[in-house]
């Protein structure tokens, strides 16, 4: 029976994505000389936070993931990042592959969550293996891809930030239900506002301003105080 090891030996933001991208290079190694034809794998990526260290805005940042630094030691578990599919073509001992793993920016999202807090550094990852094997000389057999075959990585901080900056250049991103989206749009309408920023800075701005008198109802309607005059 073949044995199968796999290794991450790099990391890249895909520029040409029509989203978010990031590419991961692998490499497969089938132990003897009998030919693979192919290998269809099953790709889980987990975060391991507990695996880094965190500066202090850093920390700030995880506090609604992980809650206070004092409670880390049990709430510091893993975060799942993406589970991609691969087919691997034929080889013989040793071969190269890409891993096209589709990310988002959506803040409700914990793994998203994470990497935004990061200011520097590294991210512990962990690539979980298993699927099928298609190999012989003469033919070819079918053999199980085993759920302990796993690769550890630690992907640069500045690669997720490159990827985001490439699709969302200096902005951020929130998810809104429907209804909400309807009222935003409906105040931007009314206020003939040119821009989702000019209309979430008008709303702040009128947060501060001082709630409006009290409006005299009969003066709304004929123009005068409603006193008469002795």
């Amino acid at each position: 029976m073949t044995e199968f090891s796999f290794s991450c030996t790099g990391v890249r933001a895909d520029r040409f994505a029509a989203g978010p991208t990031l590419v991961f290079r692998l490499r497969v190694t089938a132990s003897g000389d009998t030919p693979v034809h192919a290998l269809a794998l099953r790709c889980q990526i987990r975060i391991e936070p507990a695996r880094r260290a965190y500066a202090p805005a850093e920390a700030d940042g995880l506090t609604d993931l992980f809650g206070e630094r004092s409670r880390w030691g049990s709430t510091l578990q893993p975060v799942q990042f993406a589970q991609v599919p691969l087919m691997v073509s034929s080889f013989t001992g040793e071969t190269e592959a890409d891993l096209v793993v589709p990310c988002t920016y959506d803040m409700d999202i914990a793994a998203t969550r994470y990497l935004d807090a990061l200011t520097d550094g590294e991210v512990p990852l962990l690539l979980l293996f298993s699927g099928t094997a298609f190999t012989g000389a003469g033919g070819f057999q079918v053999e199980p891809v085993p759920w302990d075959r796993e690769a550890s990585f630690r992907m640069p901080v500045a690669t997720w930030r490159e990827m985001v900056e490439q699709h969302f250049p200096g902005c951020g991103w929130i998810r809104l239900p429907r209804d909400t989206m309807a009222a935003l749009l409906a105040y931007r309408s009314r206020h003939a506002l040119p821009s989702w920023e000019a209309t979430l800075q008008a709303l702040l701005d009128d947060r501060g301003a001082p709630d409006p008198p009290a409006r005299d109802p009969l003066r709304a309607l004929t123009g005068t105080t409603g006193r008469t005059d002795p």
